[in-house]
């Protein structure tokens, strides 16, 4: 097996800062946050804007990354489902995808809404979201 090395790119600055408080998923009610870039990222964010949808990928370093069952959403009277058919954030290889809309950028930070990342998850990297019939 060959290991790889990702390098964070970034920052969660959330006010959730444990994971027993954290919504499953953005839209349930989780907070807006800052998005805290290294320096030499800045001139890859010269063209994020508000209002651009994207896709956040995250690595989720305090999850359990040897667990490969859960039951959905920890609800015993669920069966037990393989990871890679759930959202669970414990798992091989943690990494978090979250679609988020882009608020504000203020230099090498960026604030988006509803984001379920505890404060100081690292950033893996940011993609957009394409518009299938814009982008033919």
């Amino acid at each position: 097996m060959t290991d790889f090395v990702i390098r964070p790119v970034g920052w969660v600055e959330s006010p959730l800062r444990d994971r027993a408080g954290a919504p499953r998923q953005g839209d349930e009610g989780a907070p807006d946050a800052w998005l805290r870039f290294t320096a030499d990222m800045a001139p890859a964010l010269r063209d994020l804007t508000a209002g651009t949808e994207v896709l956040l990928l995250t690595w989720l370093d305090r999850a359990d990354r040897d667990t490969l069952a859960v039951h959905p959403r920890g609800d015993l009277s669920r069966p037990a489902t393989g990871v890679f058919s759930t959202r669970s954030p414990d798992r091989p290889n943690p990494v978090g995808l979250h679609r988020v809309t882009v608020l504000a950028v203020d230099g090498t930070r960026v604030h988006v809404d509803g984001l379920e990342a505890l404060d100081g998850t690292p950033i893996v990297d940011v993609k957009p979201i394409l518009d299938p019939v814009a982008d033919r």
